[in-house]
């Protein structure tokens, strides 16, 4: 009803004087989400312009077309990581073995098990609450489990999986406190802090990963263009052969490490 909430307009202009680049998307998401009620709309908006994640707010982010839960605290899924899904892709058919490590919500599980189908999928992490909200995500369609790394993955995963998919934190300690502050001040450091040159669980990944993986099988980890080739660097070390893949439309960047047959 005309009158109920803010005119879309005068919406973003308030976001877009509070730093937000996609003023005019946010407001149409946020009166969206208000849904006609001028009390609830309010408090979405207080919360976004006191600079929550727009996704938190909204209690959901897209991802490779779709939409998937998130909740305050939990790493926020970011359009870059579609890179790994879509090397992790091009790897699969249904109803291959497929971990998907350092899952945060699950939205890399989403989106594989939307551009293959049926797989017989593990999501791990290390954060409970992480863990749960992925639990929602993929429902029945996958297995979510709570651990550090490969310790909580089924003994029949054991030399059997087709691919790793990983989006494991990768940003150097020093510089988390630079980051955008709805990721420092919004996120769970434990997804963003990957150590003193950001690349400490690549290197556990990489010694570990050939344990799991079957000859022939491969890990497709996000990491930063700079640190790529010092990524690619430790896979190659234990034995894996490597490439870098780039997105330059998402900016992703991985690393596709294959066990050899």
């Amino acid at each position: 009803m005309p009158g109920v909430h803010p005119a879309r307009a005068a919406l973003a202009a308030r976001l877009r004087a509070a730093g937000s680049v996609f003023a005019e998307d946010e407001a149409d998401l946020l009166l969206d989400a208000g849904d006609g009620d001028p009390v609830r709309l309010r408090g979405l908006v207080q919360r976004r312009l006191a600079g929550e994640p727009l996704e938190v707010v909204l209690g959901w982010a897209a991802f490779d077309g779709h939409r998937v839960r998130v909740v305050p605290g939990v790493f926020v899924p970011r359009t870059r990581t579609t890179v790994v899904v879509e090397h992790a892709a091009r790897r699969l058919q249904r109803y291959d073995r497929v971990v998907d490590l350092c899952c945060g919500v699950g939205a890399v599980s989403v989106a594989l098990l939307g551009r293959v189908g049926a797989l017989d999928l593990v999501a791990a992490d290390i954060d409970p609450d992480t863990v749960d909200v992925a639990a929602e995500n993929i429902g029945d369609r996958g297995i979510v489990v709570l651990g550090d790394l490969f310790d909580p993955l089924p003994e029949r995963f054991r030399g059997a999986v087709d691919v790793l998919a990983v989006n494991a934190p990768y940003v150097p300690t020093g510089a988390v406190a630079t980051m955008p502050t709805e990721a420092r001040d919004h996120e769970r450091r434990v997804a963003l802090d990957g150590g003193a040159d950001g690349l400490d669980v690549h290197r556990r990944i990489a010694a570990g990963a050939g344990e799991w993986l079957r000859p022939g099988g491969a890990v497709v980890i996000e990491v930063s263009a700079e640190q790529a080739a010092a990524s690619a660097a430790a896979f190659a070390a234990a034995g894996f052969a490597v490439s870098v893949e780039t997105d330059d439309e998402v900016d992703g960047t991985c690393v596709v490490a294959v066990r050899p047959s």
